[in-house]
This record gives C-alpha cells, sequence and structure tokens, in this order.
C-alpha cells in the first residue's frame, strides 16, 4: 500500500493551508509550539469528546486525522520544511486519542482524579511526542503530512496505554 499526500489542499491559498496547520497563531507562540498545540487539544477533547466511548472517539478523529494528514502535508511543502515547528494541527488532533477508553475506568477514580487524567495524558503525550521512543522516530519517514501525523498518532496511543496502565497499578497497590 503506498500513502499519498491528499492533492485537493494544493486547490487553497497557501496563507489558508500554512494557518490552518498552524491552527491560527498557536504555531507561532513561543516556546515549544506543539505544547501549544496540545493544550488546545485538551481543550478540543473536552469540549467535543470527552463523554464520548473509546469507539465513538476513535470514529469522530478520523476525519480530522485525515484533514491534519492534508493540510499538515501541504503546509510542509509550501513552507519548504520537513514537518515545521510550527504546524501543530497533529498535536491538536491526537490529543483525543490520549484518552481512549477512559471513561471504562471506575467512576470514583474517574470523578476524583480528573484533573490527575488531563495532566497524565497531556504530559505522557508530549513526552512521547518529544522523545519518540519505541520506534515512534521512525514514522516520521512516512511520506507528507502521513509522517507529521502518524508519529503523534503513535505517542497518543503511547500515552493512553500508559495512563491506562498507571490507573492499573494505582487500582492494585490502593487495594
Amino acid at each position: 500500500m503506498i500513502l499519498r499526500q491528499p492533492l485537493w489542499p494544493r486547490m487553497l491559498p497557501a496563507a489558508w493551508v500554512v494557518n490552518i496547520a498552524m491552527v491560527g497563531p498557536l504555531g507561532r507562540l513561543k516556546p515549544g509550539p506543539g505544547t501549544w498545540g496540545s493544550l488546545a487539544g485538551l481543550l478540543y477533547f473536552t469540549v467535543f469528546f470527552q463523554k464520548l466511548l473509546w469507539w465513538q472517539v476513535l470514529l469522530a478523529s478520523l476525519p480530522a486525522l485525515y484533514l491534519a494528514v492534508a493540510f499538515c502535508g501541504e503546509a510542509e511543502y509550501r513552507l519548504g520544511q520537513r514537518d515545521p515547528g510550527g504546524v501543530v494541527l497533529d498535536e491538536f488532533v491526537v490529543m483525543p486519542l490520549c484518552f481512549l477508553g477512559w471513561q471504562s475506568l471506575p467512576a470514583v477514580w474517574v470523578a476524583d482524579w480528573r484533573w490527575a487524567v488531563f495532566l497524565g495524558g497531556f504530559g505522557l503525550f508530549r513526552l512521547f511526542d518529544i522523545a519518540k521512543p519505541l520506534g515512534i522516530s521512525r514514522l516520521q519517514d512516512l511520506p507528507g503530512g502521513w509522517g507529521v501525523v502518524a508519529d503523534d498518532v503513535a505517542a497518543a496511543l503511547a500515552a493512553c496505554a500508559s495512563l491506562h496502565a498507571l490507573a492499573w497499578a494505582w487500582s492494585v497497590l490502593a487495594g
């Protein structure tokens, strides 16, 4: 299977493509535009995905992931840079994936520790996104926007798995 960059964004003005890929001004904020994009993604999750079941989050995320591939890849081309730091749409759209299945955790744990789940998911995602362990860095070699988005999807899923492992360990230790 050959992954190809969607061609339709080429018809859009460069300013639109770059501004969407940078999520407006977020990609220009310093330091760490990826962190700002992730924080906005946390708000995106809270507003639109928080009450959805894991499969609903996954299904609702697919169109946003496709749009991120299209816009991030085209922004890469227009800016003449590989995975530019200011392109943060990828961080923004994957944040809901960090919390897949969190509703399946015990209700008391989720209610009492919601802030810890949010901070933990955010922190773990940034850790995996920046460090790119476990072969995540190799995903950046995929062509165009696929490489820009795939490593963030993997980082979000690694953060999700880590959150669930921590919740499980907490429940075992807390008895």
